[in-house]
This record gives structure tokens, C-alpha cells and sequence, in this order.
């Protein structure tokens, strides 16, 4: 296999599905100087990743309370230090309702920077949860930098709805700051840049065949153009963490 595809198909396995320079560039991103072990995944991702957060299934939390004393930051760090969204997002959540809160801001910056697609709207929630002056300002930092980025199609809908979620626990008008932005970027964004399909379509071809490829050029038809805004999920979604936490403490 072709040395550049096969690098293609790792990165698109690792959430990165596209790469951007952005003007978060400069933030440093917390990395790991190390690989994950087979034994480290199989225990703190592989049974978490795709459960976390379902609201019909709740085993995933049983299996995590079953090892509440052995999450501790060198584990949430390794989880977010790793550049893949599946152990990114298992890293914040259990980051959250162990209350570690100096590693809010490795959260921010890798919302900032998007680096992994599939994990923004889970560190969405994880700051709106925080509800601090630093973690609000992440949020209104994010929208303001990729609201000018209709090319890039990220986690904007999830941030406005943390941020609406917040003016009504905060009593704040942030929301309001954003809307004429947010509907600009709306109708300019159009359809998702064509060389972004090819390319992704080029890489589910190789991995899943070409009825696969041609499925999600199809599925592109079906995109929501102009979403609605709704924070009960996010709402949900932070009464549980505060469950969790109640718990951890």
C-alpha cells in the first residue's frame, strides 16, 4: 500500500480527518512522548469509547465505577495526551468527575485547535460543565475564531449550544454575541468543501470498498443545512456528570 495513503487511512482512523492551520497554531497541545499499551487500552478505551455518554445504556458507568480509585491524572493525562479521538474523549470525561481541574485547560486547547474530529462536542460539555470565567471564555474564543471558518464545519452548533445553555444558568447574554455570525456562516458554508469529499471519499475506498465511498458521497445530500439550536441535550448531559461527580467525591 501506497506509503502516503496508508498514512491517510491512520489519521482518518485517528479522528484527523482534516488538517487545517489555524490560528490556534500556536497553542501547544499537551502530548505523550509515549505509545499506549495494548493492556492501557483494552482496560480505560476499548470498553468506554463508543458507550460513553449513552443515556439508554447506562453500563459504562457501572464499569467505571468498578475502578474509581485507579483514575487518577497520570491516566487522564496518557488518555488525553494520546492523538486519537477515542482516548481523548474517554480522557476528558473521566478527567471531569474526577474534578481535575488543572487539566481544563489541555481540554480548551484541544478544542481550540480540532485536531481530532468526533471529540469537540464532548469538551464542549466538559467546559460548559466547569462553568468558569476561563472555560465560558474558551467557548466564546472558539465561536469567535471559527464562525469566520465555514470551510471548516467543526463543532460550532455544540458550542452555541453550550454557551446558550450557560446564559440560562448564568443569567448572561454571550449567546446573543455570536447569532449573526452563526447565520452568515450558514449560508456561505454551502456544502462541505469538494476536495474534503474526495479525499475522505478516496480513504473509505480503500478501506471499505467503493459502495461504501459512494454511500457517503450520497449521505453528504442528507446534511443539515440550518440546524436548530437546543441545549437540553446539553443540559442532560452535565446534570449527569454532576451525578457522576456527586459520586467520586
Amino acid at each position: 500500500m501506497d506509503n502516503n495513503l496508508e498514512n491517510e487511512m491512520r489519521l482518518h482512523s485517528a479522528g484527523a480527518t482534516v488538517r487545517h492551520i489555524s490560528g490556534f497554531d500556536h497553542l501547544e497541545t499537551y502530548p505523550n512522548d509515549f505509545e499506549l499499551s495494548k493492556e492501557f487500552t483494552d482496560k480505560w478505551v476499548i470498553p468506554l469509547y463508543m458507550k460513553l455518554r449513552n443515556p439508554h445504556d447506562r453500563s459504562w458507568i457501572d464499569y467505571i465505577m468498578q475502578f474509581e480509585n485507579e483514575i487518577t491524572e497520570e491516566v487522564t493525562l496518557a488518555l488525553l495526551g494520546d492523538f486519537n479521538w477515542r482516548t481523548r474523549t474517554v480522557g476528558a470525561y473521566l478527567s471531569a468527575i474526577k474534578n481535575y481541574q488543572q487539566q481544563i485547560d489541555i481540554i480548551g486547547v484541544h478544542l481550540f485547535k480540532s485536531e481530532v474530529c468526533y471529540a469537540g462536542d464532548l469538551y464542549t460539555v466538559i467546559l460548559a460543565y466547569y462553568n468558569q470565567p476561563k472555560t465560558v471564555e474558551y467557548l466564546n474564543q472558539y465561536l469567535d475564531y471559527y464562525l469566520q471558518k465555514p470551510e471548516l464545519y467543526f463543532d460550532q452548533e455544540a458550542v452555541l449550544e453550550a454557551v446558550a445553555y450557560l446564559d440560562t444558568v448564568n443569567t448572561t447574554s454571550n449567546l446573543s454575541k455570536h447569532l449573526n455570525q452563526w447565520n452568515k456562516m450558514l449560508e456561505s458554508r454551502g456544502e462541505i468543501s469538494s476536495i474534503r469529499n474526495i479525499q475522505i471519499k478516496n480513504i473509505i475506498e480503500a478501506q471499505e470498498g467503493e459502495i461504501k465511498a459512494q454511500e457517503y458521497l450520497n449521505n453528504l445530500n442528507k446534511i443539515i443545512i440550518n440546524p436548530e439550536l437546543n441545549i437540553k441535550k446539553t443540559t442532560e448531559e452535565i446534570e449527569l456528570l454532576n451525578e457522576l461527580k456527586a459520586y467520586f467525591d
